[in-house]
């Protein structure tokens, strides 16, 4: 009669510590894994160090792309999206943040790159030169780095403290970011862009600008 009673202890056991491992689990992952925009903050189309084109003040349209410099469709659009600025100048505040995608040999690079030029206010001119020479590395199965520091070199950034920037893991904790952000939103693709918070569903060329004419007309 013990040998049922102990059989049933140790499994009583096991269960035990089964469920206490999973608890563990549970609360260690929680701990480990900040939501994106901090402890407890539910994601945010913009945020404080989000990098800023253009801004339009007080009153202005925001309007937000989330952006991989190697894809395609976001190079296809990068001459409308200056059109866009250059049309709207002083009505748009225009927001760019990084969402480099997995299919992408150096889409991260680039975005390092770009965040690496912020810190010596010089994002604006990365972003136009990575856009700019697309067509000369994007799809490289290499990393092409280098080629990245010489626009930096180019564009006379401390290079330094570029370097420095590059292999900082901030700098790419940076970028992780926005593209861990941008997934909390619902992006799955890029350009994905978000007009006064709400998210925009392209299907023609001109729906972006079509969208900021709508918000302005509905602006107070």
């Amino acid at each position: 009669m013990k040998t049922p009673v102990k059989v049933t202890l140790i499994t009583v056991a096991v269960v035990v510590a089964l469920i206490l491992a999973a608890v563990i689990y549970v609360l260690v992952n929680q701990r480990s894994t900040p939501s994106p925009g901090g402890e407890g903050e539910p994601a945010s189309v913009v945020r404080p160090n989000s990098h800023v084109l253009d801004d339009g003040g007080e009153g202005a349209v925001t309007v937000v792309e989330f952006l991989d410099f190697e894809c395609e469709a976001c190079g296809a659009f990068y001459p409308i999206v200056e059109d866009i600025r250059e049309k709207f100048a002083g009505q748009i505040t225009y927001v760019v943040r990084y969402f480099p995608l997995p299919g992408h040999t150096n889409s991260t690079n680039a975005a390092l790159a770009a965040e690496a030029a912020a810190g010596q206010d010089r994002f604006e001119d990365m972003y136009h030169r990575l856009f700019e020479t697309q067509a000369e590395w994007g799809e490289s199965q290499e990393s092409r780095a280098d080629l990245f520091r010489g626009f930096a070199e180019e564009l006379g950034l401390d290079m330094a403290a570029y370097d420095a920037a590059i292999a900082d893991p901030e700098t790419l904790a940076r970028v992780e970011m926005d593209l861990n952000e941008g997934q909390a939103l619902g992006v799955s693709s890029t350009p994905t862009f978000f007009v006064e918070g709400e998210p925009l569903e392209l299907q023609q060329w001109n729906d972006l600008e079509d969208a900021i004419t709508q918000a302005l007309s509905t602006a107070p």
